[in-house]
């Protein structure tokens, strides 16, 4: 009988037509032709498409195979699985991120290479994004300001999300969590008429508070949230491409018996692809993302809006490849206007704006088969502060038959937010919080050397070893600090004397003929501060993720995938806040931990996959929960069903 099967290779969908009877076992390697991912087709590094064998810039990618063995909760549980140096604490109620000591405001997170608007304390409502519609993560760590601009000093994580097929297809799919008693349903459906595709992806979530007992300063609330979303592509002609979006989110927070917190966004985007060319291409884009925030009287069933964040997006991107010179080059601009209304602003002002302009320039150059050199420069200009910041970069990448060595050098910057400036709260009723209109700009320098090897221990044996170590200097940290006003002590934005981040990064991949493989990732991370400074990062020194899985297909109708993976962080110290009055810090002590996971994923006939995982399979509970406490009652289950309804047609 002749069957098609489908991989996924780079960034597209191929089809691979073989023939087998129905009980005949199929041969793994069909499943997975590049099974260490290294001939993926990555843009973010370099904002145009290369595989990751040829970046000089170190990539990591996270694909949807990941994604599916790891069955993570949520975003947020993916990219601590997949990541070392990664974590998620908490701060007042919400949580923050610190990736390689650097907090989450330096971290640039991206959707199809597109900003998101609304923070989060220090970064976007990671609810928003839906893991079923990812295609892969990619993750670039160091200063990337040189091409992204502000908030880019410690690394983007650009989450790009699936594009409509080529025929049709559909899916429904629901996931059960014990622990929170979580469903997560959703749906999608994408069709093909000849020159337009379209892709519609819905999901909801439902899930109840956890009870973490009398030792806990954190707070869990139940949650209810909407997210839908529409592209469509139009191919006009050969050259000529139109990618439309729409999406719309809604989230509930069940923060007490009588108030509930929403949270609602609204987005949309508009890009032209033109290739002029074999040689030249060019892209134009607009981006349009709201979000707000309300509260909800659960007594007088009022909903009151007090927080806005709009933003509008224009950009322009040009490539050309000029085979004369071996090289090519991208250059851009981009225009944001940036809206902010919050309660947190003063009564007699509470919405600010600003303007930003950028535009930007990158030589890539191979004057060999063996040698790749990027070269890289950034103006941005910034209305509210009436300054601009140039940034720049310069990499490169030697390889030596099997081993490529990669050297970089980036600077980076972070503008002060329209909330850093202006900000005017009094927070909880205890202490005042202000903005300063004269803070400076972040800004770092990174320096990485990194050295790969790949290649085959016996014909059916696969590796691939990294490792990578980067030296950071931060000037003007902007962070809070404590301010006598009126006799009240309160705390302001302000730019502290320089630190430096150390650290080295280690991963290794294995991948046998039959299915098995194994990836065993390593992160060391340094903080260094002056004598006499608080060291006010949560970065854990050493931190370690890792997953072994088989993979077989033993049949049409039957295959499997069962995956172990799990993630150890070492003991940290942390310099808090033990006061109301903020008048005393003291460092806590944080224990290491490690968390082990179980997952099988199973693959029946008519496109029908049931997963069931163990999360926390050795029972770890954390003596007292507080801000970088993981929030874990010990073993939980999940299960979960996916079918592909075309697949029954």
């Amino acid at each position: 009988m002749l069957k098609k099967l489908y991989i996924i290779y780079g960034i597209g969908l191929l089809s691979y037509s073989t023939s087998y009877a129905d009980n005949d076992a199929v041969d793994s390697t069909l499943w997975n032709k590049d099974p260490l991912g290294l001939e993926t087709v990555v843009v973010t590094a370099t904002r145009s498409p290369k595989t990751l064998l040829d970046i000089p810039v170190v990539t990591r990618v996270i694909t949807a195979e990941d994604i599916q063995k790891v069955d993570a909760t949520n975003i947020k549980d993916m990219l601590q699985q997949e990541i070392p140096g990664l974590e998620f604490s908490y701060s007042m109620g919400q949580q923050v991120l610190n990736m390689g000591g650097y907090d989450g405001n330096n971290i640039l997170f991206l959707v199809d290479g597109e900003r998101m608007a609304g923070e989060s304390m220090d970064n976007v409502d990671f609810s928003r994004i839906n893991l079923s519609c990812i295609e892969r993560i990619e993750i670039v760590k160091g200063a990337a300001s040189t091409l992204y601009g502000s908030s880019a000093m410690g690394g983007v994580v650009n989450i790009i999300t699936k594009s409509p097929s080529d025929n049709w297809a559909a899916n429904v799919n629901s996931r059960y969590e014990g622990a929170t008693k979580e469903w997560r349903h959703g749906a999608s459906a994408d069709f093909n008429l000849g020159k337009f595709n379209s892709l519609t992806t819905f999901q909801m979530t439902d899930a109840d508070a956890i009870d973490l007992g009398e030792n806990s300063s954190l707070p869990t609330y139940g949650n209810k949230s909407y997210n839908i979303k529409e592209r469509v592509i139009w191919k006009i002609s050969d050259g000529l491409k139109l990618t439309g979006r729409l999406g719309g989110f809604f989230r509930e927070r069940e923060s007490s018996t009588v108030s509930h917190e929403r949270y609602r966004d609204v987005n949309d985007g508009l890009k032209v692809n033109w290739a002029i060319n074999a040689r030249q291409d060019i892209e134009f884009s607009y981006s349009f993302d709201q979000y707000d925030k309300s509260d909800l009287n659960m007594l007088t069933d009022k909903d009151i809006r007090d927080y806005s964040n709009r933003q509008n997006i224009g950009r322009v991107l040009y490539n050309a490849h000029l085979p004369l010179w071996k090289s090519q080059l991208t250059a851009g601009a981009d225009y944001m206007n940036d809206y902010l209304m919050t309660y947190q602003f003063s009564a007699d002002n509470n919405h600010r704006s600003q303007n930003s302009y950028d535009v930007f320039a990158q030589w890539d150059y191979s004057p060999s088969d063996n040698w790749s050199i990027i070269g890289g420069i950034r103006y941005d200009y910034f209305s509210a502060a009436n300054y601009g910041k140039p940034t720049w970069k310069v990499a490169a990448m030697h390889k030596i038959g099997k081993h490529q060595i990669r050297a970089s050098y980036a600077s980076g910057f972070r503008a002060p937010s329209l909330k850093e400036l202006y900000m005017d709260f009094f927070m909880g009723g205890i202490f005042m919080i202000y903005g300063n209109p004269d803070l400076k700009c972040e800004t770092n320098h990174n320096l990485s050397l990194s050295w790969t090897n790949y290649g085959s221990i016996s014909d059916n044996l696969k590796y691939c070893l990294t490792a990578t170590g980067y030296y950071n200097f931060f000037n003007n940290y902007i962070t809070t600090a404590t301010v006598v006003r009126d006799g009240k002590t309160g705390q302001m934005y302000t730019n502290i004397t320089d630190q430096q981040i150390a650290g080295a990064d280690a991963c290794a991949q294995f991948h046998h003929h039959n299915g098995l493989g194994a990836k065993v990732s390593y992160a060391f991370t340094k903080n260094i501060v002056k004598k006499g400074q608080p060291d006010l990062t949560a970065a854990r020194p050493h931190s370690l993720t890792w997953r072994i899985d088989y993979d077989h297909q033993f049949s049409a109708n039957y295959g499997f995938n069962v995956a172990l993976s799990g993630r150890f962080l070492s003991a940290v110290n942390v310099t808090e806040y033990t006061s109301s009055q903020l008048d005393e810090m003291t460092k806590t002590h944080y224990d290491g931990y490690s968390l082990w996971k179980l997952s099988l994923s199973q693959k029946f006939a008519k496109g029908i996959k049931l997963n069931c995982a163990a999360d926390n399979i050795f029972g770890y509970k954390p003596k007292a929960y507080y801000a970088n406490s993981p929030v874990t009652l010990g073993t939980t289950f999940t299960v979960g069903l996916s079918i592909d309804v075309q697949s029954f047609f």
